[in-house]
């Protein structure tokens, strides 16, 4: 007599699947999460299920290697389609970034190239120059602008959706900026081929962790250019809807705060991880409000 095949899992609660992607958030990135108590509960839950979603994808590349890597970035991309399509599977992430899909106008096509940026990862891609590195940036975080966007409510059009974009292309470059070392033991280098050639910083230095007076002239460099799409970005701040303008204000804040330690520790991205205390994130609240209020002012 052969057994009833078993009956699948439910799916979770979506109160216990919210919980689940604000403690992916809080653990991951501890400046989102500051930035993401400022938005009204309910959209604060979509913004969670956001970046557990993302997060999800991130660590199927980072995790596993090889065949398997890829394996989990497709199942990774075909559990976002089923939650977009209302056919969640049982994954509490899942079941969250549906409900989050369902209330608000999050667009598909911002995951489709968060996962083209995720491929470049697997695929060992090769950063020849500064258009390889923008496209990464867009990739993997600029587009997360298009995501947060619908869920806080936007005016603006196009314009504002661009500054999202170049707010979250500051934010991944500044990632960049500060795990050189830690990406360089897992084989990557984001650092355009050009502009290594172009500082007199070679393959060999990187990997010595050598910080010499040409490598943090190549720092400063990339540092500036992440300050400039911070300045652009914030420039749609003041268009988004309600208390989102604050929580993105901080987040930015605090996210640019890691360049200012990276300078402050002569650019050692080799054997320090540059960061923003806790503290130091809370003293900045004030600061990003009355920002705020003076570019809405002028606005």
């Amino acid at each position: 007599m052969t057994s009833a095949p078993a009956a699948p899992h439910p799916p979770p609660r979506l109160e216990e699947a919210v919980a689940h992607c604000r403690e992916v958030t809080r653990e991951h990135s501890k400046t989102f999460y500051l930035g993401s108590r400022l938005f009204p509960p309910r959209q604060r839950e979509a913004v969670w299920a956001v970046y557990a979603a993302c997060r999800d994808g991130d660590d199927a590349v980072d995790e596993w290697t090889g065949t398997e890597a890829e394996r989990g970035l497709e199942r990774w991309w075909e559990r976002v389609q089923g939650a977009f399509a209302g056919e969640p599977a049982a994954h509490p992430i899942d079941t969250a970034l549906a409900w989050a899909t369902s209330r608000h106008p999050i667009p598909l096509s911002a995951f489709a190239e968060l996962h083209e940026g995720l491929r470049m990862d697997l695929g060992g891609f090769e950063y020849r120059d500064m258009d390889d590195l923008v496209l990464y940036c867009r990739r993997v975080a600029g587009v997360v602008g298009f995501m947060i966007a619908p869920i806080s409510g936007y005016s603006g059009g196009e314009r504002t959706l661009h500054h999202a974009l170049m707010l979250g292309q500051a934010m991944q470059l500044t990632n960049i900026l500060r795990d050189v070392g830690e990406d360089l033991e897992r084989g990557r280098v984001y650092l355009p081929a050009t502009l290594l050639e172009e500082y007199g910083v070679t393959r060999t230095t990187l990997e010595r962790g050598a910080v010499t007076p040409e490598y943090r002239a190549l720092m400063t460099h990339l540092s500036d250019l992440a300050r400039q799409w911070y300045a652009e970005g914030r420039r749609g701040i003041p268009c988004l809807h309600g208390s989102a303008r604050l929580a993105v204000q901080a987040a930015a804040r605090a996210y640019e705060g890691i360049l200012d330690d990276l300078a402050r520790g002569d650019y050692d991205n080799f054997r320090r991880r540059a960061h923003v205390s806790g503290t130091r994130k809370l003293l900045m609240l004030p600061q990003a409000w009355w920002e705020l209020r003076g570019a809405a002012a002028r606005a």
